[in-house]
């Protein structure tokens, strides 16, 4: 924090890489609304989203510039809107309002996602607990419903949600095939309980998949990577599987597009399951099924799910996978080593 009440915050002024257009500017502490909290920022994860909102990707809803990008903060609040008086000093995971804004000192973020994050687990790994598991919590015990004795296939495995979603599945007693795209990538996998690792660069995995499972086929594909890996990874399901669409991260317009065949789909007798990072309470849900049609995630879920998260960790079931741990100041070139898949796990900025 610099003086007189102002912040420092990487904004996007242009569209571009971010070495280019990312500034990093003086801003005026934001104060929060009602209903709102602000985060005094402690720790930023990175996610692939945070791309879009520089380069000008696909995005739901383009905020007016200049504006941050930064859609995951760690850190305390430090003040209250009206209403969420009891936040006051509480140590948080949370999400911006909007999805962005976390490249900041302080952000102002949505009680309803925010989650509380001990004391004893310490920084960094404590802010590489929220997206990752989170998500892939929801995909896998929640969508898939994992049991043991079953087999998982983890595309890109070993970014921040597919390292999480490795932990997961072998917690639940499953077996897990990984994909990933290099040696070093694919030694972390095995490192974190995957059986089978494939290289997708080198090897064909639908054949290896097939030969790993008896030509059987997995129960459950795990997908971060969308349109590039789905046809193939139809082809190493096994009858009654489940399809779980995470992420986009091959080509993110394709999650605007018609690009799924129903027969397709159809010939291959699984279920087809997707997932979208979104919490929400009672009426904002029923305003959103209304309105848009759409199915937040309940708010209680979120509360559920963080403490499974919590107590896997504290039994080290589980544990972050902090890949880089950066200054602020090196936000921008370590965006450009995610847009380059130079990272793996969850690439964290230090404010502590």
């Amino acid at each position: 924090m610099t003086a007189n009440g102002k912040m420092r915050a990487w904004r996007t002024h242009e569209y571009g890489k971010p070495k280019e257009v990312l500034k990093l500017d003086e801003v005026d502490i934001p104060e929060p609304g009602d209903g709102e909290l602000r985060v005094k920022v402690q720790a930023i994860p990175f996610n692939l989203n945070d791309l879009e909102r520089v380069t000008g990707g696909n995005m739901m809803v383009r905020p007016e510039m200049p504006y941050s990008p930064g859609m995951e903060v760690m850190g305390v609040v430090d003040s209250c809107g009206k209403g969420c008086e009891s936040w006051q000093g509480k140590r948080v995971v949370a999400m911006p309002a909007g999805a962005h804004g976390g490249f900041a000192e302080y952000a102002i973020c949505p009680p309803v996602s925010a989650f509380e994050m001990p004391e004893d687990i310490p920084l960094p790994g404590a802010a590489a607990l929220y997206f990752p598991f989170h998500l892939a919590w929801l995909g896998l015990c929640e969508r898939a419903k994992v049991k043991t004795g079953e087999t998982v296939l983890i595309h890109a495995a070993a970014g921040s949600v597919g390292s999480a979603a490795i932990q997961l599945a072998v917690n639940a007693g499953a077996k897990v095939i990984a994909t990933a795209g290099s040696d070093e990538k694919l030694e972390l996998c095995r490192k974190l309980g995957a059986e089978v690792t494939i290289n997708y660069n080198t090897q064909d995995f639908t054949a290896l998949v097939n030969e790993a499972t008896n030509k059987k086929g997995v129960d459950i594909v795990f997908d971060n990577v969308g349109e590039a890996v789905m046809e193939k990874s139809f082809g190493c399901i096994a009858y009654d599987g489940r399809y779980i669409m995470m992420g986009f991260s091959s080509d993110k317009t394709v999650a605007d597009e018609k690009f799924l065949v129903p027969r397709r789909i159809a010939l291959s007798n699984i279920s087809l399951c997707a997932v979208m990072l979104a919490y929400a309470d009672a009426p904002m849900s029923e305003f959103l099924k209304e309105g848009m049609g759409w199915n937040f995630v309940p708010e209680a879920l979120g509360e559920k799910i963080n403490q499974e998260i919590i107590d896997l960790v504290r039994q080290k079931k589980i544990a972050p996978v902090v890949g880089q741990l950066i200054e602020f100041e090196d936000i921008p070139q370590a965006l450009e080593d995610l847009a380059n898949r130079k990272t793996v796990g969850k690439t964290i900025v230090k404010l502590y």
